[in-house]
Formats: C-alpha cells, structure tokens, sequence
C-alpha cells in the first residue's frame, strides 16, 4: 500500500456482473477512462474475479471487481460462476450488465442475480449496455422487465450515458459511519498510547503493516501521543515516559509478555482486538475465545486468515496459535488453514473458527462470515481475543471498552 493510498478494506467495494460477452470489462474500462480489464469477443476472457483498487470520481477510493461470466458453461465454468457470486459477500454496490441485443426476458440468470442482491441487501444498478444496438422495441421490452429506477440504456463503445452511470453508481455510495473509529474514540488530546511492534523475520522489512498503520494514524487525528517500541524494549520505554500511558496496545503474538510488563492502572489491548471492535464483532468474538476450553480430543478447529502473505517459520496462525492451543487445552486437536478468499461454506465439521483481526477485508465480508459460523452455530472469535484468553488476559484487554 502506497503512502497515500486508502486501504482496501476501506474502499467501497463495486462488483460488475453478467453474462459473457455482456461488456462487463468494457463498462469498467468506460467508467474509469483506463483500459484496466482486458476486452475480446472471445467469450469467458475473465476467468476469476479481478479486483482494482482505485480513485473513481464522484465517489472517491474504490475497488472494482470484474468477475467471470454468469452463463459459463462445463464443470470449469461452474467453478467460476460460483467464484462470481462469492463476490457478492464482499461488494458495496452492484452493477448488472446486461448486453441488449442479446436480452432474453425468459432467462433466470438474471432474475436470480437480482434475487440474490435483494436477499444480502446490496444496492444495484442495471446497466443495458450496447444501446447503439437496440431497436426502441427491443429498448422497450428491457425496461419493462425491470424496476425503471434502476435501469439505465448505456454504450461503453460511444460512452454513451457514461457519465450518468457514474452519478447513480456514486448515489448508492454507503453512508459512511464517522463515528466509527479504531481507538481515537477512547482517546483524549495528549494522551500517550504505546504500540508494541515485533520485528521479526515476518515483520515486513521496511514498513510497519497495516493494522499498525492505521492505529497510528487514528491515534494522531484523537491528538494523542503514540509511542512505537518493540516488546524488547517495553519495560525500557514506559520507564522512560515522564507522563503514564493511557493504554499499551499490542501485537497478540507477543500479549503474554507485553501483560507482564504493563503496570496496572495502564489499559492493554491488542491491534486484532481492536479491529474486532471496529469491525463490530467484538462481543461475540470474545464470547468464542472462551469455548477454547470447552474444546475436546478429536474435535477440529478452522484458523482462516483475510490475506494471503507469504507463511515462515514461526507464523502466528499456522504455528504459534495452534501450540499454544494444543498446551493450553491438553487435547488433541486438529487444525485446517484457510486464507484470502477461501472461506468454506460448509462450516459444520468445525468446534471453533478462529479469524485474523480481517484488516484487509472490508466489513460487509467480514460480517458475512461471522453471519455464516453464527448459522451453523459454530463459536468465532479471532487471534487477539484467542491469545489473549489463553494466556488469562482478555479479560483485562477488554476493560478499556467498558
């Protein structure tokens, strides 16, 4: 992520959908005035879903998503179909292309797409694209199969009606939460905050992840002070401030010995738990921390991590957090790995999912998940809340929100 580039989590997140050859990518090439998504006349030319995160004027920061053809075909095609209705659970808003000419009022590919963004409540719109094309009695058949709100008669070829799909896409835009905050809320003016940062031979080199990132920032726009040191020089750093810090935020890999040497009378957090927060999961994220000793010899725990970085030695989710389990529980216990998109569907073999603090997905995927374990009555709660009850602080890492 650029210096001055918005996470993508905090992008709104618009998905282009329809059949093969409806003009999917050129729609997207159209909007955003760039040849980002590749054009042919050769149906199916998107295989897999293809995000790109951009600035998309009247909106702002965005992801548009392109995803395959809707009426693929053979077993791969299936494969890719249901790759582009798992988009779904992470778009803000959708866009339904529908290649006039070739319009079938009888088909329910359409009307089941529709269905599906009433169901998950996603905002659409239904752009009729190759209006260069149409005769005003195939133009009239169209709009009479469809709410006229949402309908719009556009041509990526002649940017014909260009504009105006950009307008109503931006009017969809989500009402965003400026209440809604990672820590700054908890802060006032003045107030020392330090961050407990590892570096290690994960830790990227030269740059501090996201999470990090974003804390620090939340911290200077409250007008707090933050403080960054590494959990080897913690003790050195608070014996160093001349005013007492409002609270000790940590990375959860080192929450054990950062909860030793934090003083009482100074609250202690972790970035996953504040993400949990931000979120809006917290609650029951810490609720599922607690089934971790409920757990028993056999059972199978799923640990599933938003994105998809490149796993060393020593990795939080593969290996610390299962031997951690595995001391803390005496049992034996099974682990399966997901990460990035690959979120099973079938979440009913599992005693426990355990998720990453979700930094990179936004929050609509992010509740989609939480909804689908809340389904199957599978208890969910993540790494910070996970570490943090297993080495007996969650308790006081959550004394803050109260």
């Amino acid at each position: 992520m650029g210096m001055n580039a918005a996470p993508s989590a905090e992008r709104v997140h618009i998905g282009i959908f329809g059949r093969r050859n409806a003009g999917k990518s050129s729609i997207i090439n159209a909007i955003t005035g760039q040849n980002l998504a590749i054009v042919s006349d050769i149906k199916g030319t998107t295989t897999d879903p293809v995000s790109k995160a951009m600035e998309l004027l009247p909106l702002g920061p965005v992801v548009l998503i392109d995803t395959p053809g809707l009426d693929d075909e053979g077993d791969l095609g299936e494969m890719r179909v249901k790759k582009s209705y798992q988009v779904l659970n992470k778009v803000d808003i959708a866009v339904l292309v529908i290649a006039g000419e070739s319009f079938d009022r009888e088909s329910d590919i359409e009307k089941k797409l529709i269905q599906r963004f009433i169901e998950k409540k996603i905002p659409y719109i239904i752009a009729v694209n190759k209006v260069e094309l149409l005769a005003e009695e195939k133009k009239a058949e169209i709009a009479a199969a469809f709410d006229k709100e949402q309908i719009i008669f556009v041509s990526a070829l002649k940017q014909e009606n260009i504009h105006e799909l950009k307008e109503k896409i931006a009017a969809l835009k989500p009402q965003e939460d400026t209440d809604k905050r990672l820590v700054g809320d908890l802060l006032e003016r003045g107030d020392i905050v330090v961050l407990v940062v590892p570096i290690d031979s994960a830790a990227p080199k030269g740059r501090l992840i996201l999470p990090q990132q974003q804390v620090i920032r939340d911290c200077l726009e409250a007008g707090a002070i933050p403080v960054v040191t590494r959990e080897k020089e913690l003790t050195e750093t608070l014996q160093a401030l001349a005013k007492k810090p409002k609270v000790v935020i940590t990375d959860s890999q080192a929450f054990e010995r950062v909860a030793k040497e934090t003083p009482q009378g100074i609250y202690l957090t972790s970035f996953s738990i504040l993400f949990a927060r931000y979120k809006g999961s917290l609650m029951q994220q810490a609720k599922g921390a607690k089934t971790i000793w409920q757990l028993k010899d056999g059972d199978t725990v799923l640990i599933s991590e938003g994105c998809t970085h490149h796993r060393q030695c020593g990795d939080i989710g593969t290996e610390k957090l299962p031997r951690w389990i595995l001391n803390a529980t005496g049992k034996q216990i099974n682990f399966v790995f997901t990460s990035g998109t690959e979120f099973p569907e079938d979440l009913s073999q599992y005693a426990l999912i355990i998720h990453c603090g979700g930094c990179t997905l936004n929050e609509r995927e992010m509740q989609y998940r939480l909804k689908c374990a809340k389904d199957f009555g599978i208890p969910m709660t993540n790494y910070g809340t996970a570490i943090a009850d297993i080495h007996g602080v969650l308790d006081r890492s959550m004394e803050i929100f109260k």
